[in-house]
């Protein structure tokens, strides 16, 4: 009984010695800037539109709602709800492409590129075409389910590959998947005539977001985050390799597990309300770990604010670069992520050093 304590003991005292050589004394001032930027930014968006209201509006509308201002009401259907979601589906889909990426030990791993978002997209087109009359908490239960079928199918792909799971492989798997249930989902659209609606979640934005929507993904987001700071320790120790993981008491099935339903509830999410955005997933945790180094106890957190940040701010710009149109918000994220995907797969899906 003492030696199993002593074992113990060790155990613990050795995950303590690891944990504290992958801190990083620049990831506070990182997380704090981040946390500035966003805010502002979250600002920029709300008084950006058509309506001038500037901050002082802003400020009187929260503190004192008054139903009977244009303005006032302006913000609370409209605005404020955009950019929470804007700020949600950002931080899900970040921290979902650093859990997958984590669990993986794939760089090239994201939602986007693992089939992820395209399964949550297809059974979004299911249920719009079978049916139309589906609620927005029934559209997330579609999208999760979604999910669950496209991480399967490209998995189910990479497990049959003669040479296993390789990085490069298990991207190209989730393109195959990715085109091929967008190619049924158009079929569906164009059959059951509801090809504008699938449109506009294959395009990926955030306009015309419903406060109802915005209320069920901070309960999903508090959930979500919750759960993902708490697999960061354990994310931290899997870095290491699975024998270390298994040696330091990590139990790798549980933790895989864990981290698989934390990334389908939140794309699944992030899907259900703006379509699919991609690359988010891919390019946040890399410019992380470039910034504060590998302890996921810091990634997750920072992830999340950064991936906010870049989806609010691809918003704004969706809206600036064609008034009074807006361009598709998926399309500006791709801008961005298709050369970094590009330039991942040219080093063999190694990451960067």
């Amino acid at each position: 009984m003492e030696q199993l304590r002593k074992q113990q003991l060790n155990k613990e005292e050795t995950k303590k010695r690891i944990l504290k050589r992958f801190e990083s004394r620049s990831a506070l001032f990182y997380f704090l800037l981040g946390v500035v930027a966003l805010i502002a930014t979250m600002i920029l968006s709300i008084s950006f539109g058509a309506a001038d209201i500037n901050w002082t509006t802003i400020r009187e509308s929260i503190l004192h709602f008054d139903e009977y201002d244009t303005n006032h009401l302006i913000l609370y259907d409209l605005r404020f709800p955009r950019v929470i979601a804007a700020a949600l589906v950002g931080a899900f889909l970040a921290i979902s492409g650093v859990i997958m990426q984590g669990l993986t030990r794939n760089p090239l791993a994201s939602p986007s590129i693992m089939g992820v978002s395209s399964g949550a997209g297809f059974m979004v087109a299911v249920a719009f075409a079978l049916f139309p009359e589906t609620s927005q908490g029934g559209l997330m239960i579609w999208s999760f389910l979604g999910a669950g079928l496209g991480v399967g199918l490209v998995f189910s792909i990479g497990l049959i590959s003669k040479r296993g799971l390789t990085p490069v492989k298990l991207a190209l798997g989730g393109a195959a998947v990715s085109i091929l249930l967008q190619s049924v989902s158009t079929m569906l659209a164009m059959y059951f005539n509801v090809t504008r609606d699938i449109s506009f979640w294959y395009a990926g934005g955030v306009a015309g977001v419903s406060p109802a929507s915005v209320q069920l993904a901070v309960i999903v987001a508090f959930v979500g985050i919750v759960f993902s700071v708490g697999l960061s320790r354990s994310l931290t120790l899997m870095s290491l390799g699975d024998e270390v993981a298994k040696g330091l008491g990590q139990k790798i099935g549980l933790i895989r597990l864990i981290g698989v339903l934390i990334v389908l509830l939140l794309t699944g999410t992030a899907v259900s309300i703006s379509g699919t955005i991609g690359f988010i997933g891919l390019v946040i945790p890399h410019i992380t770990k470039k910034l504060i180094g590998m302890d996921y106890r810091w990634i997750i957190p920072f992830s999340a604010i950064f991936g906010a940040w870049l989806l609010v701010t691809a918003d704004i710009a969706a809206r600036i670069i064609n008034p009074p149109y807006e361009t598709p918000v998926g399309a500006l994220t791709a801008l961005i992520g298709v050369p970094f995907f590009l330039v991942l797969a040219r080093r063999d899906g190694r990451g960067w050093k």
